[in-house]
Parts: C-alpha cells; structure tokens; sequence
C-alpha cells in the first residue's frame, strides 16, 4: 500500500538528527517561551528573509492573531480568495471583519491577480492572500495593487514553506507572513504550532504580547490577549527539522517533475511558470470523474487525497456571509485531487503511481 502520508516513516528518517536533542530537553526544565524558541524563531526569520518572527499555537492563530494586531475597525473588508482551506476565512469573520471572495486563476488555483481590483471598496483594508499547494501567488501585482490602494498585506503561508517568486520567499513580502507547522507539511511538527513573519518591530512586539495574554511584562498585560504560544518542544524538532527543509522541498520538486513527465496529459497537472518556484505541498491533478479515481487507485493500494473537497463558501456555517457563485472554485473542488508526494515517497512509487493512473483511462 502506497500511502498518501505516512508521518511515521518521514520522521522516522530524520530520528539519528534528534535523539541526542530530546535527551537534553528532557533535563533542561524550560518548556515554554524559551531559549529554544527563540532560537528558531530567529533562524526562521533568517531563512524567510525578514526581521521579526513569532511562534504561536497554529497556522490559523498566525491569521488571526495578524489579523488582530491590525486593530481595523468592526466590518472592515479582507480579500481573499474563493479556493483555499477555511481557516483564513475563518481568521477574518472571528476578528469583525468582512470576507470578500474572489475567485482564483483557474491554471494556478491562487487568488486571480486581475480581479482583486474590482473588488476593492472604501472599506477595504487588507488583501488576505493564499500561497495554495505550495505555488506562489503572482506577488509583482499584488504588491502594485497594495501600494496604490494603501493596503495591508497578509500572506497565508501554510503550504508555502520556502517557495520563490521574484527570488523572495513567501512570507516576505506581506506585513505579515502565517505559516503553520501542521505535521504533513513539508516543515512539519509532532503536533499542532504556527508563526508570524513580520519586518516592523512595532507588530514584532505587539504579537508577542497578543500571544501571552497580553503580557508585556510578567503578569502585567495591557492587551486583550490570548494563549497561542509554539512551545519549546515543537520550536526545537522544528528548528532541526528546519535545516533540512530545502533538501526535503528539492525532494518533493523531483518527484513533482516525474508525475509531470509521466502521467498522461489527460489529466490537468500543475502548471508550470518561469519566475516562481512551487515547492509541491501538495501535487494536485483535476479530473472530472475524481471520486471513481479515488477509489480506483484505493483498489490497486494507492491512497489519493482531496484538498479540499467542498469550497469555503458552501460549508454550512459559512453559507450565510455568502450570497455570490463563485463557479471557478466549485469546478476546481469538485474535480481535484492529490497524488502522494512526501518525502518518503520514493522515484519507484511516482513511476507506480503514474503506471496504474494512466490505465484508468
């Protein structure tokens, strides 16, 4: 069986790097807002190419806490786009702001850089946007439409680790970048944590203090804040973790090339671009018949995902701030689907993949 994700066997390849770190965690007593943390905290900064960074509890808390630290007023407009995960539409509505979808391109799945415009209105502030599967969005024009419009940017970088476009890493080019440490991603943790890119000191501070119920100094708090910090565990197998992450998104590029090369071209593969490098979070292919592929591949021992089947704007506690059709995202959840591309999937189980894929037809 071809799994889609088997954490146990990714980590497992990584075990001789951290068995002598978790012996000395063990004897330290330092848990929480330590110096582990802060140490990946700025190795991370370094590796994005900004000045600040600040560990939270999730990629979602990175969002809202972001989105928070804005202090905007109460129904104030985000943009983001229409095909993403729940969690940044989510981030918005649960600070008082507004969702404003627009649909994505319908080649690259992110944001469609030329219909944000339309949508901008007096009481738009911030353009939310999605690095979706691990591509980056088309950062030249976003960042056009942000300075003309004086505009907050806020990057979701949850698939995104180390991807490039314009030779910056997403996360770098936003007044905040969110990322999440969720354990499949390709920096991913042994559980749940989440953090913040930022280049102003000021917001540096701030998301500190939001982080640790609002602490500036211990037990002193002059913001309303909240729980959300990376603990000392998780930012010390991250930050070991992390000095394998190009290795590990360089793996996942090969293996992204071979389905590219190999599986018929009847199926829509990722599309590729000149000036940008899409580290391959996930490879997602688009098939009108998905769900029979799904299982197609399950009977011959191939395990296929699907992110994400249903779009934001239909799940059920959503319906109500949505009143549009957004058919671009709906087309684009209902037929795709995820191959398995991690870094202990092997060349052999691509070619094996792409040899039973391509009898389907």
């Amino acid at each position: 069986m071809i799994k889609y994700e088997d954490l146990k066997k990714v980590n497992k390849l990584l075990v001789p790097n951290y068995k002598s770190l978790f012996n000395s965690f063990w004897n330290e007593g330092s848990y929480i807002l330590g110096e582990r943390l802060a140490r990946f905290e700025n190795n991370f900064s370094k590796f994005i190419g900004v000045k600040y960074a600040v560990g939270v509890n999730s990629g979602y808390d990175a969002l809202y806490l972001s989105l928070k630290c804005l202090e905007l007023p109460k129904n104030s407009e985000v943009i983001l786009s229409s095909c993403s995960y729940i969690a940044a539409i989510n981030a918005v509505i649960a600070n008082g702001l507004k969702p404003i979808l627009v649909e994505p391109n319908i080649n690259t799945y992110n944001i469609d850089v030329n219909k944000i415009e339309k949508s901008i209105t007096k009481k738009t502030k911030v353009i939310l946007i999605t690095h979706l599967y691990g591509r980056s969005c088309e950062m030249s024009k976003i960042m056009s439409i942000k300075k003309k419009n004086k505009l907050f940017l806020v990057e979701d970088c949850a698939q995104s680790h180390g991807s490039k476009i314009l030779n910056k890493t997403t996360g770098s080019f936003g007044d905040f970048g969110c990322f999440s440490f969720y354990p499949t991603k390709n920096l991913g943790g042994l559980g749940d944590g989440g953090l913040i890119t930022a280049k102003k000191k000021k917001y540096f501070d701030k998301l500190k203090q939001l982080r640790n119920y609002g602490f500036k100094k211990k037990d002193i708090s002059n913001l309303l804040g909240v729980n959300s910090r990376l603990d000392d565990f998780q930012a010390m197998f991250l930050n070991k973790k992390l000095e394998k992450l190009n290795k590990i998104n360089n793996h996942k590029i090969k293996l992204a090339k071979l389905y590219d090369q190999l599986l018929s071209d009847k199926f829509i593969k990722p599309k590729k671009s000149f000036n940008f490098n899409n580290i391959y979070h996930i490879y997602p292919i688009r098939y009108k018949n998905r769900d029979k592929l799904i299982s197609f591949l399950a009977k011959n021992n191939i395990q296929a995902s699907c992110h994400y089947p249903t779009p934001p704007h239909l799940q059920s506690p959503l319906k109500k701030f949505f009143v549009k059709k957004y058919p671009i995202s709906e087309k684009i959840h209902k037929t795709v689907l995820s191959l398995p591309i991690s870094y202990s999937h092997s060349e052999k189980d691509v070619k094996h993949i792409c040899k039973i894929i391509n009898k389907y037809l």
